[in-house]
């Protein structure tokens, strides 16, 4: 387990409270992230169906998984033994057969199927076929969306969990020197990424890093106009520019980081379009503190490029912590205009600023974390156009 008992029972008290406020009695929750932060469970097996569900009579969660995984729920999770309950290997691919179908007979057994239910709606391997074999499976219950419930309760870190990313974030500034060393004319793309991926497994003496929920990205020359692009085996140009977007990871945790390197002399609209960018970001961060909200940091951040006159439509934040793939964020507290949300000690999120014109672009992000009194980065890397 990556943290102490004490901490996932605290974790499942206050998703308790929030069940209570929407008139949830049973909790399934299907969304990766939220079954690791329930239950510490942690296994490539979400791609096959897998639940925690949460009742608001029982004192532990109940992990339901695969049989062939059971093992892994043992070995990963503070639960009693008879609180992971598994599915048998017939109802794998063998459609109409589902594995919900053991879950909706398990919900039966704990005579259940009458409660008011909540499900993660728009979590990630929830199935349109999961969904139909509960409403299906299960008639008499009042199934609704949770909105997110869990994630919402993930939004405030503990203590312990900010000390993970603190390690997530070393990671994260290796790995970018070693890309910013890796980069350079003639060198294939995919080249560079081998020895980025090395770095962020390799972690620090002290740290041992993990897979990314997001791969490497990597746009390049014109592709730097566009977003998520990843690595292919064409090479790097004199002239051209390069976003690199990475994350480090330790017991999943993610402090991710973008940066822009140029190679050769740059143009000079493309170093103005980093200054503009960077004092974007720090006229953000300025205001990110407790008490204010995620709108007072996007107007900040906007009233810069509104300046400068640069458009951009796209959100520049959202929160981060948990990260399964295929996402690192956390669905929760966007930095856009309009997002009420108040910033509390503890909320963690990242802030990045993606600005593209027409055939170019330069990107540059910070992994931010409200303090007491303001806020901190994570992460200490130069964020200035990086020329080569």
């Amino acid at each position: 387990m990556s943290f102490t008992k004490d901490e996932y029972k605290e974790r499942l008290i206050k998703t308790k409270q929030s069940m209570q406020q929407k008139g949830i009695e049973l909790l399934i929750s299907q969304d990766t992230n939220n079954m690791n932060y329930l239950t510490g469970y942690d296994a490539w097996s979400f791609y096959y169906s897998q639940c925690v569900l949460v009742h608001v009579d029982l004192e532990e969660p109940i992990c339901f998984v695969r049989a062939q995984d059971a093992g892994g729920a043992y070995i990963k999770t503070y639960l009693k033994r008879e609180n992971i309950i598994v599915y048998k290997e017939k109802y794998i691919h063998t459609w109409p057969t589902h594995p919900y179908d053991a879950l909706i007979d398990f919900i039966k057994e704990r005579k259940w199927e009458k409660s008011n239910i909540g499900i993660e709606m728009d979590s990630h391997y929830f199935t349109a076929f999961c969904y139909e074999k509960l409403k299906q499976g299960l008639p008499n219950a009042n199934i609704k969306d949770s909105k997110r419930l869990v994630n919402w309760v993930r939004l405030i870190k503990s203590d312990a969990e900010i000390n993970l990313m603190k390690g997530a974030a070393k990671i994260s500034e290796n790995a970018m020197k070693v890309a910013m060393d890796s980069i350079n004319p003639g060198v294939r793309q995919c080249d560079a990424v081998a020895e980025i991926q090395r770095a962020l497994f390799r972690g620090t003496p002290e740290i041992g890093g993990e897979y990314a929920s997001i791969a490497v990205l990597l746009p390049t020359g014109k592709g730097t106009s566009a977003s998520h692009l990843t690595a292919t085996d064409e090479k790097f140009v004199k002239g051209e520019a390069t976003v690199v977007e990475l994350s480090g990871v330790t017991k999943r945790y993610h402090c991710p980081m973008a940066r822009t390197v140029h190679l050769g002399k740059p143009e000079q609209k493309k170093i103005d379009a980093m200054k503009a960018t960077n004092e974007a970001l720090n006229e953000g961060i300025s205001v990110a503190k407790p008490g204010n909200t995620a709108d007072d940091v996007a107007q900040k951040f906007w009233g810069v490029l509104d300046k400068y006159n640069i458009k951009k439509e796209s959100r520049t934040g959202y929160s981060i912590g948990i990260g399964y793939p295929p996402d690192w964020g956390e669905h929760t507290l966007n930095i856009y205009k309009g997002d009420k949300t108040i910033l509390k000690p503890n909320v963690c999120f990242h802030m990045i600023a993606v600005m593209q014109f027409g055939d170019w672009g330069v990107e540059a992000s910070e992994s931010v974390r409200i303090t007491d009194k303001g806020s901190e980065l994570f992460c200490n890397f130069p964020k200035d156009l990086h020329i080569k």
